[in-house]
């Protein structure tokens, strides 16, 4: 390791590759002109011109909105959205979905938004949920953070709310966003991994790079493994503004809350999940809206006064930070259903193409550095993705609202346009289509007329300068199980960095800023010497904990969709499999019955029972719970099946509610399971209610150390 001058708050800690690398990489630069070696060679633009700042976007002040002319941040912006043809660059694994949404009532005196007025009214939306390292044939249930993607087809134009469902970012800048997505794609060297982050590459950017460490415990937790697209909150990330007919501003930021509540996989469940079941996320919202468990979702916003922008101890611009629910709690403002599925994924979910800047009247923009640079990027994208300028005209893009204009021809053009004038002014055609001013009734869009006096500068707010204190607020809040989820997942992570001074520089310069005990824990895990201190001063939060950040108190309180197994074989108590799904279907939950095969069985009394599966078709991972009636046939049968004996030893690993009769209890006997709190033994009434409890907590938290001293 060598020590290299700090620049623009980045890390200290830097590395070399060997000398004999380095010479070979110099002779092939020799032989061959074609090939390009970036050491010591001054940072520039494609056309040769140097670069004194990469890091910030010019801005008009610190705080300021970014300037069209930053001919720098244009030109690596466009060539980064165009570096990859057809699928997205990011987020090009993704399912989507039709449905509505629904004011809750009025929210005229917040924003004159039509869609947000009438509580009778149903917006139709689309949305598309997604992961963002992984191409298209990657799997669902890797380590990532995905897209929650909404449009909503008004009657004043499509609004299109672009988030994911985590509420900060990794970096603060746009023109940071090539940097970070090239180092968390695939090494360019082998194109390894696939859908993941655990590299040298991204760890080697994000240990560089500290304004990243609050998004990185984010995806540590099991946020970034979530249980299903259905369990998944959604933020705009950004601050936006909302304003009203009076031209009142008021700063606000969106929330996605799901009603089926907020939980995860456990690790090593979603690792088996990604080789069994590569499409689980996709089959499960599939499965869910055709047996009209139809998604829903709480669409609400944390309200910020303009007066109030400035007191608190983070700054509203900055996207790596969150307002925590206990200072400024979510405004309910209506609800959305998912209630019909595509009809053909490449012409709707693969061609839907949504944007930032695609707002109505009532909605607009704050300075936030990176939301300045994605209302440039996605339509840039776009235009290279789908064919040229015309994406608009695609089924899946249409506006409800007419869209009458000068702009013609390019490719891919289906609107016939009649008249002879494609400009205004124009005379010829009765000078239509004409503006509508904004003051009129139902008038066009008018962009709030922030008043701003600064020097144009390539800089960094001095108010996004904390970059550990919201982590360690995070980290802090988190239970205690999540907490031990988040240094496994550092430790796996960094595990599979080959260079030590990448992992070392992590572990001593950004977790030891966030929580000495979780970098001690992560570095004994890795071999490395226990930091004794951080690096950096952190600002003491006047919050120390918030319980909203916690997903255990984030759950439904309920059962409503999720699915349970039913383990049977020839011989088993018919009654107690009817028992269990009528007391199941009570509480919109779904029994699967499972046997040794897809061939029916004969029940104790030999009528013929239909099962929808076999155990080795569909697997424990795919399963909310398991359950096991009675039977002495069919126990004895499944005593000897080692399907179903793994079945059940790995719902226990995997800390899921697990019911057997009584007479099934020689299963859990024979694999040494001790009875707990969500291992219910007993066929009655109250057996159930026990069993949908334990279900009802997701998963048995107790019950994980003893769990992880199991052999697999």
């Amino acid at each position: 390791m060598k020590k290299t001058k700090p620049t623009n708050g980045k890390s200290q800690l830097a590395g070399t590759d060997t000398p004999d690398r380095a010479n070979t990489n110099a002779k092939l630069d020799s032989l061959e002109a074609f090939r390009s070696d970036a050491t010591e060679q001054a940072l520039r633009t494609n056309q040769g011109v140097k670069i004194s700042d990469n890091q910030n976007t010019l801005k008009v002040g610190a705080r300021g909105p970014s300037l069209l002319e930053d001919f720098i941040m244009r030109e690596k912006i466009t060539h980064f959205d165009h570096e990859r043809i057809p699928e997205r660059i990011v987020h090009a694994r993704g399912t989507g979905a039709h449905g509505y949404f629904q004011t809750y009532e009025a929210h005229s005196d917040l924003t004159k938004a039509g869609f947000l007025q009438d509580p009778a009214k149903q917006t139709p939306v689309f949305v598309r949920f997604s992961t963002v390292q992984g191409p298209r044939g990657s799997g669902d249930t890797v380590r990532d953070v995905r897209g929650f993607a909404v449009k909503f087809y008004t009657d004043e134009g499509n609004f299109d709310l672009v988030g994911n469902n985590m509420p900060v970012f990794f970096i603060q800048d746009a023109i940071k966003f090539p940097d970070f997505v090239h180092a968390v794609k695939p090494e360019p060297h082998n194109e390894i991994p696939t859908g993941g982050s655990a590299h040298d590459t991204f760890w080697d950017f994000v240990s560089l790079v500290p304004e990243s460490a609050h998004m990185v415990i984010w995806t540590m937790s099991d946020r970034a493994i979530p249980k299903s697209l259905r369990t998944m909150q959604g933020f705009g990330i950004h601050t936006f503004r909302l304003i009203n007919a009076e031209g009142k501003s008021t700063f606000v930021k969106f929330h996605w809350k799901p009603k089926a509540g907020v939980c995860s996989l456990v690790w090593d469940e979603a690792q088996k999940l990604a080789g069994k079941d590569t499409d689980y996320h996709r089959r499960d919202l599939w499965e869910a809206i055709e047996t009209g468990d139809y998604p829903e979702w709480e669409l609400g916003v944390q309200i910020v006064a303009e007066e109030d922008e400035h007191k608190f101890e983070f700054d509203l611009l900055d996207p790596t930070k969150i307002i925590p629910e206990e200072l400024v709690p979510v405004t309910p403002l209506g609800k959305m259903v998912l209630n019909r599925n595509p009809d053909n994924y490449f012409a709707e979910t693969e061609q839907v193409a949504f944007c930032p800047g695609h707002i109505v009247p009532g909605i607009d923009f704050s300075n936030d550095p990176l939301l300045q640079g994605r209302l440039f990027s996605y339509t840039d994208t776009q235009i290279s993705r789908l064919g040229g300028p015309n994406f608009h005209e695609i089924p899946i893009n249409r506006p409800v609202a007419p869209n009458h204009n000068g702009q013609r021809d390019a490719q891919h053009r289906t609107t016939i346009d009649k008249g002879r004038a494609s400009y205004e002014p124009n005379s010829i055609d009765g000078g239509w289509p004409k503006e509508t001013p904004a003051a009129a009734q139902d008038g066009g869009f008018e962009t709030y007329p922030e008043r701003i006096e600064a020097h144009k500068v390539r800089q960094r707010s001095e108010s996004f300068a904390d970059h550990f204190s919201q982590a360690r607020l995070f980290f802090h809040s988190l239970s205690k199980p999540e907490q031990e989820h988040v240094i496994a997942a550092y430790s796996f992570e960094l595990g599979k960095v080959d260079r030590e001074y990448i992992r070392a520089r992590q572990v001593n310069e950004i977790l030891a800023n966030i929580d000495l005990d979780l970098a001690g824990r992560v570095a004994a895990n890795l071999g490395l010497p226990a930091p004794t201190a951080g690096t950096v001063q952190v600002p003491e939060l006047s919050l120390k904990e918030s319980p909203a950040l916690s997903q255990l108190n984030l759950l439904a309180g309920d059962i409503k969709g999720r699915k349970v197994a039913v383990l049977v074989a020839d011989g088993v108590d018919g009654a107690q499999v009817d028992a269990l799904k009528k007391a199941l279907e009570a509480e919109w939950a779904h029994a699967k019955i499972l046997g040794p095969t897809s061939a029916p069985v004969k029940t104790a009394d030999g009528k013929t029972l239909a099962v929808d599966a076999s155990a080795e078709g569909l697997p424990s991972v795919a399963f909310d719970a398991v359950w096991v009636p009675g039977g002495k046939a069919s126990v004895q049968a499944l005593s000897g099946n080692g399907v179903a004996l793994h079945y059940l030893l790995e719902a226990y690993k995997h800390l899921k509610a697990i019911g057997v009769n009584s007479e099934a209890k020689s299963l859990i006997d024979a694999l040494k399971l001790d009875v707990d709190a969500g291992l219910i033994v007993g066929d009655d009434a109250k057996a159930h209610k026990a069993f949908f409890a334990a279900i009802a907590k997701h998963r048995v938290w107790d019950r994980e150390p003893k769990a992880k001293a199991i052999p697999a």
